[in-house]
């Protein structure tokens, strides 16, 4: 006789318990396991951290493995968006802007950096295609995240919340450096604040308030992280979040509190690199590059001067303006993208801003309560904090962007497949 298997509810799969969770995770396909593996080492990076393990390629592999995958999943399906077309025609635009680059060696070598996300995007999209799948996908992201987020705060605070040079600094990989690191927190925290807020119906008062903690600590490592792009693009989240509230008397001076609570976090001598801020070294070069930008697009609107050509081209033809030994990238993803693709690069990547936008902001699926619909709106409050810190670091290549763009899209599409197969059962 055949045991028949017991089906998870929902209460049960929301509700955050190891075991029902663990289940179904144990009955998806192979393709689902393998772009789980890949969020967990890109963004967890324990072969990084335990150079022991760091003898095979695992990233690859597990990339590889989910391709191969989706051969042998019958629930994946090609998924249409926009992104997918302007993935694409950047991916175009790229090729051609290395081809008539000023140093095309230099652009051809880079081309990993973009064409890698690329796959990525269309590997997560298609395979991450139920509500289920999704919320096991955003958990091993927050959980992640929460990882650096929650170690990196307690350091913060066992060092009395003192200044230092390098601020944060995370494990090997993309978010090492302190800037990258915040950018990384401001994507994190409006995503688990919505989550938490989602999922309170199917948890008790204290797993909900554990669950704050993601947020919290997020936040807490903004401010420790001594990004002044990145202090700053909170401030502007926030204000953004409660905007509708603003200009209440109440709101403003609880804000006036927040503000002022924050400003008395930070140690002095961070708040003297805002009061010398466009007067340090490092400022001064960023204008620099900034202002040089600017006129390298003016004088090639079309292509730019090549792709990851900005830092070869600024030293050659700007070589009085390099103040700090060599040349770097530009610090701003919008000179960045300029100076590598032209205006036909900006406006594709303004095209992925604007959709990805308008996918948060509208984000609606039948049979999602409002809790849910929060998700996506929060979404648009992570893409704000990245364009923001953005305009002070080099991040245009980074996951921030890419990986958001396969969030939203594969939130979306989960939703309204989910909801599809459930009208076909009924």
């Amino acid at each position: 006789m055949v045991r028949k298997r017991k089906e998870i509810t929902d209460e049960e799969f929301y509700s955050l318990k190891v075991g029902p969770v663990w289940r179904h995770f144990r009955r998806e396909s192979f393709a689902f396991w393998m772009v789980c593996g890949y969020l967990f080492l890109e963004y967890v990076r324990p072969q990084s951290i335990y150079p022991v393990i760091d003898v095979l390629p695992w990233t690859q592999w597990v990339v590889i493995g989910a391709i191969l995958g989706c051969f042998t999943d019958k629930t994946v399906r090609w998924v249409s968006s926009p992104i997918n077309v302007l993935l694409i025609l950047f991916l175009i635009l790229i090729l051609i802007s290395s081809y008539f680059a000023y140093f095309p060696h230099v652009s051809f070598e880079n081309l990993d950096r973009y064409y890698l996300w690329v796959i990525i995007y269309f590997i997560i999209v298609n395979i991450v295609n139920t509500r289920r799948r999704f919320f096991i996908f955003i958990c091993i992201f927050m959980l992640a995240s929460f990882k650096l987020s929650l170690s990196l705060a307690m350091t913060w605070a066992q060092r009395g919340f003192a200044f230092t040079d390098w601020g944060l600094m995370g494990p090997p990989g993309f978010f090492q450096n302190s800037g990258e690191l915040a950018i990384q927190m401001l994507v994190f925290w409006p995503i688990a604040w919505a989550f938490a807020h989602s999922v309170r119906p199917y948890i008790s008062k204290w797993w909900y308030l554990a669950l704050l903690l993601m947020p919290i600590t997020a936040i807490m490592v903004i401010l420790g992280a001594s990004s002044r792009g990145g202090q700053l693009a909170l401030v502007c989240q926030l204000l953004v979040m409660n905007y509708r509230y603003v200009f209440k008397p109440k709101i403003l001076i609880s804000i006036g509190l927040a503000i002022a609570l924050i400003w008395s976090f930070l140690p002095d001598e961070q708040k003297q690199r805002f009061e010398t801020m466009g007067q340090d070294g490092t400022s001064r070069q960023r204008l620099l590059y900034w202002e040089n930008g600017v006129e390298m697009i003016q004088d090639n609107p079309v292509l730019g001067v090549g792709y990851f050509n900005f830092a070869p081209y600024f030293e050659r033809y700007y070589p009085e303006d390099v103040l700090l030994g060599k040349a770097e990238l530009p610090h701003n993803i919008f000179i960045q993208i300029g100076t590598d693709t032209g205006l036909l690069g900006l406006a594709v990547f303004s095209g992925f801003l604007l959709v990805a936008f308008r996918l948060g902001r509208r984000f609606k699926a039948e049979g999602c309560d409002d809790r849910q619909v929060l998700i996506g709106r929060c979404a648009n409050l992570s893409l704000l904090g990245f364009v923001v810190a953005g305009q002070f670091v080099t991040v245009a290549y980074y996951p921030f962007l890419w990986i958001h763009l396969a969030l939203i899209v594969a939130l979306t599409n989960s939703f309204r497949a989910s909801h599809k197969r459930r009208q076909g059962r009924s």
